[in-house]
């Protein structure tokens, strides 16, 4: 840990410190990226990263769990733990814009053995996730002719974009923004229809809320009774939960953004309100457009026919969208796999910043790439080849299950560092109205986060205690059991201390322009 003095405002409240980068590279302790994202990239970076397969297919399996307004009320709820750690974020990587900042900060603030645990699982998440999209892909191309080789297919689009991720991030921004912005298109064009088949066009006739009275707002899951309702909205609150991780991407790519200070703010309010407004109305209007006993919910297909959009299309008469929501299937599984590199990628810089990976990783090249970051995080890619035999897919399963949990330990995580900063700040002397952007509520809102992102994450397994089988138990539970132990793993071989919050590091690769200080109450943007 660096060594308190008074440059950390240790010895006088509200000291400024001096700028330590600049806005031509991030200038993260040794790593030298390159400022090149704007606020548009990094809310298209979120928006890629968290809509994929799982909007566009999943959705019909939460209408047939909790009902339509239990679906609505999970995704509600679940929206204001994803408030509370956007606003967390925000606060730390407006002050600190630091790549990878979930590992960062836990590390900084609060313990170094939980920076190393958190960042090496929500990479590995997003590595391993990577090989899940390229899968994704071959499956929803074989949509339109089942004899396609999905291993050439993955191939392809392996190369394509892990090249992608070797180019400037300015290009990798740009190509990101236009693909998530197809998705983004898709899903307004569904809530126009979704409106419009409520209001009568369709074959049905006017629906409104035909579905919500048979048959009924709410659905029984796996109990009977109202036992069984609550068990439904726990369990699409989980769903929720899975659906909206990779929003605090935001985040990633806050070390990589042109002036920090105006368009990480920015980019999180936009974020946030963007996927939230999407989720909730689009499970809104399935509700009101597709009944929850419809059978065609519980299709296990991996393309279009399984979507509840193509159901509802079907419902009301319209045949040709199946092949233009397959198209924008396709788009969401490249738009994620392009995510996926680059978060990855980052987050292992973030870990060699921190001393907790190699340092190779945090070498750059001349363009600000972070090569051997990128070359490892994509080389998990070609664990999708697994999928190729049926022993091989059984392995890729149980991989794919360890990155379940993961996004939830960094939501709780990151809303503990901010707890944690909030102290370093107190002991140190630094008021937070000096700093850049300050969140309502605090430190409560962080700590609702944390106790949430806890909860869901101990009960999203909660099935397997009322149908109990060991395989299932160790498949919902293997994340966590992996965290702890390389949480306590690394506790036990290096024998490092929780972080003294007079000693925590609030300097290293703060952002600020010569002469651009704020004063006490200005803020650079409000969420």
């Amino acid at each position: 840990m660096m060594e308190k003095h008074s440059d950390q405002g240790g010895t006088e409240k509200g000291q400024r410190t001096k700028s330590v980068s600049t806005p031509e590279s991030a200038g993260v302790g040794n790593v030298k990226l390159q400022r090149g994202l704007s606020g548009r990239h990094l809310n298209f970076i979120a928006i890629g990263g968290t809509i994929g397969t799982g909007f566009f297919l999943g959705n019909g399996a939460a209408l047939v769990k909790a009902g339509p307004l239990g679906s609505l009320l999970s995704y509600l709820f679940v929206g204001t733990i994803l408030w509370s750690v956007m606003v967390s974020l925000g606060e730390m990587a407006t002050y600190i814009p630091t790549t990878g900042a979930f590992s960062a900060y836990a590390t900084r603030y609060l313990d170094p053995s939980l920076g190393f645990a958190v960042g090496w699982l929500y990479w590995f998440s997003w590595a391993i996730t990577y090989a899940l999209s390229l899968t994704s892909a071959g499956l929803i191309i074989q949509y339109w002719n089942a004899d396609f080789n999905i291993g050439i297919i993955m191939a392809i689009f392996w190369a394509v974009f892990t090249a992608v991720n070797f180019l400037p991030v300015r290009i990798y921004g740009e190509l990101e923004m236009w693909l998530s912005s197809l998705k983004v298109v898709t899903i307004i064009g569904f809530l126009i229809f979704g409106m419009c088949m409520a209001g009568g066009v369709g074959k049905e006739g006017k629906l409104g809320f035909t579905y919500w009275q048979d048959p009924g707002p709410f659905a029984e899951y796996l109990v009977p009774g109202a036992v069984g309702k609550f068990v439904g909205f726990w369990a699409v609150l989980i769903q929720a939960s899975f659906a909206y991780q990779g929003a605090e991407l935001v985040g990633v790519g806050a070390g990589e953004a042109r002036n920090p200070r105006k368009t990480v703010p920015r980019a999180i309010k936009t974020t946030f309100w963007g996927i939230m407004f999407l989720f909730v109305a689009t499970i809104f209007l399935l509700g009101m457009i597709v009944p929850s006993n419809d059978t065609n919910l519980m299709s296990d297909a991996s393309n279009a026919s399984a979507s509840p959009l193509v159901i509802a299309a079907k419902r009301a008469g319209v045949k040709i969208l199946p092949d233009i929501i397959n198209t924008v299937l396709l788009t969401a599984v490249l738009s994620a796999a392009n995510s996926n590199v680059y978060s990855g990628s980052r987050i292992l810089v973030a870990l060699a910043d921190e001393g907790q990976a190699p340092a190779i990783f945090k070498k750059t090249d001349a363009r600000g790439i972070p090569t051997f970051s990128v070359a490892l995080t994509a080389a998990f890619g070609l664990l999708a080849f697994l999928n190729l035999s049926s022993e091989g897919g059984r392995v890729f399963n149980w991989l794919l299950n360890i990155s379940g949990v993961a996004g939830l330990i960094t939501w709780g995580s990151t809303c503990a560092s901010f707890i944690g900063f909030m102290r370093a700040l107190k002991a140190q002397g630094i008021s937070r109205e000096y700093l850049p952007y300050v969140s309502l509520w605090q430190p409560y809102t962080a700590w609702y986060g944390v106790f949430f992102s806890a909860l869901v994450a101990l009960t999203q397994g909660f099935t397997v205690f009322i149908s109990w089988t060991t395989s299932d138990f160790f498949a919902a539970y293997i994340s966590l059991i992996l965290f702890i132990a390389l949480w306590v793993g690394h506790k036990l071989v290096f024998r490092q201390n929780f972080v003294d919050p007079y000693m925590a590091d609030l300097v290293r690769g703060r952002y600020s322009e010569e002469g651009d200080e704020l004063r006490p109450g200005e803020r650079s943007e409000k969420l």
